[in-house]
C-alpha cells in the first residue's frame, strides 16, 4: 500500500495469496549502535555487528589510519562510506574511494583503510562465519527461517572482477526510488533524506513475502511501525510494535511483517535499506538500479 506519490506504487502487483502459512513469523532484530557496547573495540576503533538471515552488517567508528583486512574472503562485499574516504586494496589493485560513496570488493584478500578515520558500514553474507558468530544477535537465527530461500549469489559482473565504487552524490529524480546499487550479493538503497519529519498522511505500509529488509539509520531519528499478520496458529501472533531509533542504528524486518517507517527527527534524517541478495522487483524497474550495466540480473 503506497501513496500515489511514492515511486513504489508503480511496482507490478503480485498475485493475491491465500494468506501466510503458519510458522513464518519471526522476531525483528535490532541494534542501537549509539547506545550499546560494540562487539569489537580495539586499535581499529569500535565496530558493532548485527546479522540478518543472509547478511552481516558491520558498523565501524574507525580510528585515524585504521585498516580492516579480510583474508580469503568467500564472496563479494559492500563498503558504505557516509563521511570520509577509504583506500581499498584487492588483488594488486588499489582504489582511492572518496567519502559519500559505496564500493564493492571481490572475494579473496582485501583491505579497507580509512586514512582520516570516520564512519563505515560493511555488508557481508553470513558465509563469513567468523563475523556472524560475533554479532549481537548471533543466536537470533538458531531457528531456521524456512520461508526465506537459501542464499544464492547473482551473476558475475560484466568486465570481470575488480573494485568498483560509485558516488552517492546523485540528485533525486522523479519516478525513481532512492539511489539503488547492487552487486552479486547485496542491494543497497541510499534513500532520499527527509528534512524534518515525514508527512504522516503519506505512509507506505507493505510487506515482503520471502525476504528481509534491513533499515540502517545513519542520521536523524526514525519510528518503524511493525504489524504481524494473523495466521491460523496463535503462536505466530504478536502485538503491534513501534520501534523508535536514533542513529546510528539498524532494524531487520522479517517477512511477512507489515511495516512502514516515518522519519521523526527535527533535522536531516537519512536511512539506508539493505537486501541480501538483490531484489528482483527493484531490478526490473528501468533506471532504478544505478549500476545495472555493471551487474547483470539472473537469466
Amino acid at each position: 500500500m503506497y501513496d500515489k506519490s511514492d515511486p513504489r506504487s508503480a511496482l507490478a502487483p503480485k498475485d493475491a495469496a491465500a494468506g501466510p502459512r503458519t510458522g513464518l513469523v519471526a522476531e525483528s532484530q535490532e541494534a542501537h549502535f549509539y547506545d550499546e557496547a560494540p562487539q569489537i573495540d580495539d586499535a581499529t576503533g569500535k565496530t558493532w555487528l548485527l546479522r540478518g538471515h543472509n547478511f552481516v552488517l558491520a558498523w565501524s567508528q574507525a580510528r585515524k589510519g585504521a585498516s580492516f583486512p579480510r583474508s580469503g574472503h568467500v564472496d563479494e562485499y559492500a563498503v558504505l562510506l557516509p563521511e570520509t574516504g577509504a583506500v581499498i586494496e584487492w588483488n594488486g589493485q588499489k582504489a582511492d574511494v572518496p567519502g559519500w560513496s559505496i564500493a564493492f570488493v571481490p572475494a579473496g584478500d582485501s583491505t579497507v583503510t580509512l586514512p582520516a578515520g570516520g564512519l563505515m558500514a560493511r555488508l557481508f553474507t553470513t558465509r563469513s562465519d567468523d563475523l556472524a558468530k560475533q554479532c549481537s544477535n548471533a543466536r537470533g537465527y538458531d531457528v531456521p527461517r524456512s520461508h526465506i530461500p537459501e542464499f544464492s549469489p547473482w551473476p558475475e559482473p560484466r568486465g570481470g572482477w575488480k573494485i568498483r565504487h560509485y558516488s552517492l552524490d546523485i540528485p533525486k529524480e522523479e519516478g525513481r526510488f532512492g539511489r539503488i546499487f547492487r552487486c552479486t550479493t547485496m542491494m543497497v538503497n541510499v534513500l532520499d533524506p527527509f528534512d524534518g519529519p515525514r508527512d504522516s498522511s503519506k505512509m507506505s505500509p507493505h510487506h515482503h513475502d520471502d525476504f528481509e529488509q534491513c533499515s540502517l539509520a545513519i542520521g536523524g531519528e526514525f519510528s518503524h511501525y511493525l504489524r504481524w499478520p494473523w495466521t491460523t496458529d496463535m503462536a505466530d501472533w504478536r502485538e503491534d510494535r513501534t520501534v523508535t531509533m536514533g542513529s546510528p542504528s539498524a532494524l531487520v524486518i522479517p517477512p511477512p511483517v507489515i511495516h512502514t517507517t516515518r522519519a521523526v527527527g527535527p533535522q536531516r534524517n537519512q536511512l539506508v535499506d539493505i537486501f541480501c541478495p538483490p531484489r528482483i522487483d527493484f531490478s526490473e524497474k528501468p533506471g532504478w538500479v544505478l549500476n545495472a550495466d555493471d551487474y547483470p540480473m539472473p537469466s
